[in-house]
């Protein structure tokens, strides 16, 4: 006990990433008729990794800076760091708990189509918490690669034609993304000379202005290669059909795929091309705002013209892309507290709904998750209820979180030279999101022309992990004081560019002597070169 005390003291960073990826390895080896003690270990490991994330989150609260945790014990810039604060504390809870409650919801009947679902549902935990901890551009890509491959294989998982069409659209779309990020770390690698964020945040902002060019490509090349991840126009397009074609608890799981993206877009153009970043500051200035508003629109007319439920569920994502992408552009620290406060009550909430939309569908019969009048739906009483909450949560009613969050971001808006475009977009989009949930719930629940479907229902035990998600919500509504509080204290973090770079490693960031030293290098071979020559 006393070594486990020891190693959870000295190593609790590596907790949210480690038993994931252990419990990842151990899964294959129960087989194909150990089913049950399968699900049994893939539960205890992700109530595992939601505990260790919970510690994650108290002891981010717990200080003013950063913890560091050199892998290895190679210090920065040339060791691999992992990074935790109250930003990416928050979102690895956020992955671990939605992990845990899809999760629950397919060992009801999901998971039994192949024994490795629980491998890959594991290893994909893994590669999104791994990528929120991670303190260098590489590793980011890696774990970026991780959860990926692990996406592709579930999003295809139960194979059938469209299902996999929509992988083909969605792998596709994302090799292009990681080709053009690996060509952009590359390019910023030759830039710098490290990899590094925090390192790299000095080297960018002591490049000389014959090098801005390339530095302010490089910089755009990388914020669109995340926008392909946060679903940002035109880059969203994938999104829909891969969404509404995955399995309940791997489209639910999804919900946070969208916000790496997010996550990424928000490190990096604060710590490498934000404020102070020298000749590539402020490099989403003037057009991130009008293109998140843009994505906005587009998503909700996608809601608008949904013909069955789960593509009006993957056009949600989109519109919750863009409404938290509008604060996250603005990057004051209201605006930034007010776009994670959202984040945590999108990513549940449309998760739930993933998941009480399949329910719906297999409770329709042939009419399945179709916008059109059908059958009545066996025993929808709670039914009914929670797609009623869910839905009313997510339009942004008062006093949901969704309202809550919305009223935030309106808020910060005036610090932007947007602000009646803000205030028009969100609040249309939020009328027309109602009246397309009104109209789905209404052809689905009241408008029936014929009798009861005949249908076999699934296993009730399945109503525990939408039930969860939505109770996860409520306390979110309920908790948006101390939420809030934590949020902004985690934005301001955030902007704290220059405490964030001396927290990484204090000595050894000498910006002026490091650059000095790179100027040499390239100069020496220069003149080597053209000697050659």
């Amino acid at each position: 006990m006393n070594l486990f005390l020891s190693i959870l003291n000295e190593h609790w960073i590596l907790m949210p990433l480690l038993i994931p990826m252990l419990g990842a390895f151990v899964s294959p080896f129960f087989g194909r008729y150990r089913r049950a003690l399968q699900r049994l270990v893939s539960v205890l490991v992700l109530v595992a990794t939601v505990a260790a994330s919970a510690y994650t989150v108290a002891q981010a609260a717990a200080i003013e800076g950063w913890y560091v945790y050199q892998l290895g014990s190679w210090s920065p810039p040339f060791g691999i760091v992992l990074v935790v604060d109250r930003l990416s504390a928050a979102f690895v809870a956020m992955t671990s708990i939605l992990g845990l409650c899809a999760l629950l919801y397919a060992i009801w009947g999901d998971d039994r189509r192949d024994s490795f679902f629980h491998f890959l549902f594991l290893v994909q935990i893994a590669g999104l918490n791994g990528a929120f901890l991670t303190g260098d551009l590489f590793n980011l890509f890696v774990f970026f690669e991780i959860l990926l491959i692990a996406s592709y294989n579930l999003l295809v998982y139960g194979s059938g034609s469209k299902r996999v069409r929509a992988g083909i659209h969605y792998v596709v779309i994302n090799l292009v993304g990681s080709a053009f990020f690996l060509m952009t770390i590359g390019l910023l690698y030759g830039l710098t000379g490290t990899l590094n964020m925090a390192d790299m945040a000095t080297q960018m902002a002591a490049l000389p202005q014959s090098e801005a060019a390339l530095a302010r490509a490089g910089a755009t090349l990388l914020i669109v290669v995340f926008g392909v991840k946060s679903a940002l126009l035109p880059l969203y397009f994938w999104l829909p059909r891969a969404y509404s074609s995955a399995t309940a608890p791997v489209a639910a799981l999804f919900a946070v795929m969208t916000k790496v993206g997010i996550y990424a877009i928000l490190r990096t153009s604060v710590i490498l091309f934000g404020e102070g970043a020298g000749v590539a500051s402020d490099i989403t200035a003037g057009w991130l705002i009008p293109l998140s508003l843009a994505t906005l629109v587009f998503g909700v007319l996608g809601v608008a013209a949904a013909k069955r439920l789960k593509v009006l569920v993957a056009y949600l994502v989109v519109v919750s892309a863009g409404t938290i992408l509008v604060p996250v552009a603005i990057a004051t620290p209201d605006s930034i507290a007010g776009a994670l406060y959202y984040i945590v009550h999108s990513t549940f909430v449309t998760g739930a709904l993933f998941l009480l939309a399949d329910l719906i569908a297999d409770r329709r019969g042939d009419a399945e998750d179709s916008l059109d009048d059908g059958p009545a739906i066996a025993s929808p009483a709670w039914l009914s209820v929670a797609f009623f909450v869910a839905a009313i949560v997510i339009a942004g009613l008062p006093p949901t979180s969704g309202f809550i969050g919305k009223i935030l971001i309106l808020e910060s808006a005036f610090a932007s030279g947007w602000t009646v475009w803000i205030w028009a977009v969100v609040l249309t989009g939020s009328l027309l999101t109602i009246i397309a949930l009104v109209v789905a719930g209404a052809r689905i629940f009241w408008h029936t022309d014929k009798g009861e479907a005949e249908t076999t229902l699934a296993s009730p035990q399945r109503a525990i992990a939408p039930l969860m998600l939505l109770g996860i919500v409520a306390g979110w509504t309920l908790l948006a004081g101390p939420a809030h509080s934590y949020l902004t204290d985690a934005a301001e973090q955030l902007l704290d560019r220059e405490r964030y770079v001396q927290s990484i490693d204090p000595q050894s960031f000498d910006a002026s002597e490091l650059q000095k030293q790179y100027k040499k290098q390239k100069k020496k071979g220069s003149d080597e070169s053209g000697h050659k020559h």
